[in-house]
C-alpha cells in the first residue's frame, strides 16, 4: 500500500470505528477498538476510552500496525 492508499481509506473512516492491531515486537500485539479522530499530514488520531493515541502513516507501510475496516 502507497500512502495516498492509507489516507484516502482512513479518510472514508473517518469518525467511524476500526480495529487496530499493534506490533510491540517478540511476537507481542496490542488490539484497540478505534474511533479515527483526525487526519494530519504525517499522522493521523485515533481515539478509544484510554484516549487519544497518534500513529504515523508509515507505521502502516512498515507493518507495525494492521487497520481492520
Amino acid at each position: 500500500m502507497t500512502l495516498y492508499e492509507i489516507k484516502k481509506n482512513l479518510s472514508e473512516y473517518l469518525g467511524k470505528e476500526v480495529s487496530i492491531k499493534y506490533n510491540l515486537g517478540r511476537n507481542k500485539y496490542e488490539n484497540y477498538k478505534v474511533k479515527i479522530k483526525e487526519l494530519y499530514d504525517n499522522i493521523f488520531l485515533v481515539e478509544n476510552n484510554m484516549g487519544i493515541k497518534s500513529f504515523s502513516y508509515n507505521d502502516v507501510v512498515t507493518k507495525i500496525i494492521k487497520i481492520d475496516y
